[in-house]
């Protein structure tokens, strides 16, 4: 099952850069793993996470912002 995050507007790399972090540890902490990450030209990120059991996951993309 694989899950989405969208990290809100960090200009500055280094805060997006611990946007990031912080969304991977939260997202390791619920069992996921971080596949991959995208920033956008809006100083956006979004990040892809997968569980490999599936048994604790209700099928719904969860959305938080950082």
């Amino acid at each position: 099952m694989y899950k989405t995050v969208e990290i809100g507007y960090h200009p500055k790399a280094s805060d997006m850069a611990a946007a990031i972090e912080h969304a991977a540890n939260e997202l390791a902490a619920q069992g996921h793993r971080v596949v991959s990450f995208s920033v956008t030209g809006s100083a956006k990120a979004i990040v892809l996470a997968e569980r490999e059991s599936d048994d604790a996951c209700t099928g719904k993309d969860i959305h938080h912002e950082y």
